[in-house]
C-alpha cells in the first residue's frame, strides 16, 4: 500500500479518533482525510500531475501535514526544504530536484521568489495571504471535493527527495519510494514498541527525515494522535507534554540540554511519557542522565541513522543504556550494520574501520547524480563515509566522519560548504572548517583562517560576510587565525591536528 492510503484507511476504521491538534486546531482522522482530500483535488485542479516535485518549505504546522500527504496521494514526489536556508541554497534544491510546485510559509515568500528564478516552479502556494503577485492561497487551493483522488499511486513509486550534504559540498538528494519509507516506520514500530494509542509531540522539524519518517508517517499509519508545535521553545514544550498526556517524545540534544535549564523543569508533570528519543547530533553521557532523571524514565532510544538510510542505522535501546552506556548500538530491525576496512572486510572489535549500512529502508539512489550513487552503494551496502568502532558484544559506536561532516544543534554542515564561502572572501589565503565540542549545540562550527599577507582578519565582518551566503547554523561560531595551517606530504588539511589543538581553547 501507499502512504496515503493507510490515512484513508485510518479515516474509515476509526473516523472520530483525534488525529491531530496544531495551535487550537483539531482534526478526528475523518476530518484529516477530508483535508487532505481537498488539497489534492486543488493540486490536480492546478494540472499538477503524478510523478511531480513538490516542495515544502515550511515550519511545522497542520499545512505542512496536509500538504505532504495530499502530494503523497496524487503520486507526488515530496521535497522538504530547510526553512533556514538561503535563496541560493534554495534555489539549487529547487533546480537539482526539478520541483514545479513550492508550498510555503508566507514568511519564506520572498526566499522562494528569488529561489524559483531560472528553475521549473511553476506554482508557489502560501499560507496566509500572498505578497507576490502570481502566488497562490495555501486556502484557496483547498477544493471542496473529499472523496479519494482518482490517482493510482503502488508502494513502488516515489515519494521523497531528502537533501542531505555530499562529498562536493553541494547537497544530494535522496531518492525513496513508498515501500521503503513504510519500511522506515515499520522499524520504529518494532525497534521502540511505537502504536496506535501513542501521543506524538512534534517538535523537531518536520523537514528532517527523523520527525517526519521516523514519526508522523508512522503514527498516521498506525492511526496514533499528533501534536504538532511550530518552533520548539523548552519551557512551551514541557507544558505541551502535559497538557496533552504525550507518551513519545523525541528531540535533538540541543532540546533537552534547553529543558534541562529550565529553573522549574521538575515541577511539570511528565508522567505519561512512556519512551524517549534522541539523535541527529552526539548527546554528551551526562545530559543523557539528567534528561533520564527529569522524564523519570529509562526508556530512553539512541538513534543514529543517517538520512539516506530513511532514516535508519543503528540503535541504542533501553537495555543497551544500561549494559553499554554511551555507545551507539546495534542494528535496527530490518537493517544489517557492519564495520569495515578499506578492503571491505570486517574489522576486529576495538579497531576503527568504515560504518556501512544495507537493509529495507536504504534509498534508491541520489536522484539525478548516478557516479556519487555508485560511488556510495556498493553491492547493495551503504558506504556511509563515517568511522566507527566495533566491540566484542557487536555494539558499534561513530569515531569520526570521513566526510568531517558537522553536527550542531541537529544540522548538518558541511565544511567544504562553508570553506568555498570563506575563500570569496578578499582577506582570506586559505580557511578550515572543523566542529569542535559544544555542550549545548553536541559541535560547533568553527573556522580557521590563514589571512593574506597584510590583510586583518574582522571576525564580527567575516561573520557578516558569511551570513549573506549561508544559513545562520552554517556561519562560523568560533574563528582562529593561524599562521599555517597543518598538512600531511600530499598537501591535505590535517583536521584532526586542529580539533585536538584548538579543542583545549575552545571555551
Amino acid at each position: 500500500m501507499d502512504i496515503g492510503s493507510y490515512l484513508a484507511q485510518n479515516a474509515r476504521k476509526k473516523p472520530e479518533k483525534l488525529a491531530m491538534v496544531c495551535e487550537g486546531r483539531t482534526y478526528t482522522y475523518e476530518q484529516f482525510n477530508q483535508e487532505v482530500n481537498k488539497l489534492a483535488h486543488g493540486l490536480l485542479d492546478l494540472g499538477i500531475q503524478k510523478g511531480e516535485k513538490v516542495a515544502l518549505m515550511m515550519k511545522n504546522s497542520d499545512q505542512f501535514v496536509l500538504a505532504f500527504f495530499a502530494g503523497a496521494k496524487i503520486g507526488a514526489v515530496i521535497v522538504p526544504i530547510n526553512f533556514r536556508l538561503t535563496s541560493s541554497e534554495v534555489h539549487y534544491i529547487l533546480e537539482q530536484s526539478e520541483s514545479s510546485v513550492v508550498f510555503c510559509d508566507s514568511e519564506f515568500q520572498e526566499t522562494i521568489t528569488t529561489a524559483r528564478e531560472g528553475t521549473n516552479v511553476l506554482h508557489v502556494i502560501t499560507t496566509g495571504t500572498p505578497r507576490v503577485v502570481g502566488h497562490h492561497s495555501f486556502e484557496k487551493v483547498v477544493g471542496v471535493e473529499t472523496r479519494e483522488p482518482s490517482v493510482l499511486v503502488s508502494e513502488d513509486d516515489d515519494l521523497e527527495i531528502l537533501y542531505t550534504s555530499g562529498t562536493t559540498g553541494k547537497p544530494k538528494g535522496a531518492l525513496f519510494d513508498h515501500k521503503r519509507i513504510f519500511n522506515v516506520g515499520l522499524t520504529m514500530m518494532i525497534s521502540m514498541g511505537i502504536n496506535e494509542e501513542e501521543r506524538f509531540l512534534h517538535i523537531a522539524p518536520l523537514f528532517h527525515s527523523a520527525q517526519l519518517n521516523l514519526f508522523l508517517i508512522s503514527g498516521v499509519v498506525l492511526g496514533a494522535t499528533h501534536i504538532i508545535q511550530r518552533e520548539f521553545h523548552p519551557v512551551k514544550t514541557l507544558e505541551a507534554i502535559q497538557e496533552h498526556s504525550i507518551t513519545h517524545f523525541f528531540g535533538v540534544p540541543a532540546m533537552y540540554t534547553f529543558m534541562l535549564q529550565v529553573p522549574n523543569a521538575a515541577d511539570y508533570d511528565l508522567s505519561s511519557i512512556k519512551r524517549c528519543g534522541y539523535g541527529a547530533a552526539p548527546m554528551a553521557p551526562e545530559v543523557v542522565r539528567k534528561s533520564i532523571e527529569l522524564f523519570k524514565t529509562d526508556q530512553f532510544y539512541n538513534l543514529c541513522g543517517l538520512t539516506e538510510a530513511g532514516p535508519g542505522g543503528i540503535l541504542l535501546t533501553p537495555e543497551g543504556h544500561r549494559t553499554h552506556f554511551g555507545k551507539g548500538g546495534k542494528a535496527a530491525f530490518l537493517t544489517e550494520a557492519r564495520v569495515v576496512n578499506e578492503e571491505g572486510l570486517d574489522i576486529e572489535p576495538g579497531a576503527v574501520g568504515e560504518f556501512i549500512l544495507k537493509g529495507e529502508s536504504i534509498m534508491k539512489e541520489y536522484y539525478r547524480k548516478p557516479e556519487e550513487t555508485a560511488k556510495t552503494i556498493k553491492d547493495g551496502w551503504l558506504y556511509t563515509g563515517d568511522l566507527a568502532t566495533r566491540d566484542e558484544d557487536g555494539y558499534i559506536t561513530l569515531v569520526d566522519r570521513k566526510k568531517d561532516m558537522i553536527i550542531s544543534g541537529g544540522e548538518n554542515v558541511y565544511s567544504i560548504e562553508v570553506e568555498e564561502v570563506l575563500y570569496e572572501h578578499p582577506a582570506v589565503l586559505e580557511a578550515a572548517i572543523i566542529g569542535l565540542p559544544d555542550e549545548t549545540w553536541g559541535e560547533a562550527v568553527c573556522a580557521v583562517i590563514v589571512a593574506k599577507e597584510d590583510a586583518v582578519i574582522d571576525e564580527q565582518e567575516l561573520k557578516s560576510f558569511c551570513r549573506q551566503k549561508l544559513a545562520g547554523y552554517k556561519v562560523p561560531r568560533r574563528i582562529f587565525v593561524e599562521e599555517a595551517l597543518p598538512r600531511n606530504a600530499s598537501g591535505k588539511i590535517l583536521k584532526y591536528q586542529l580539533r585536538q589543538s584548538l579543542n583545549t581553547v575552545k571555551q
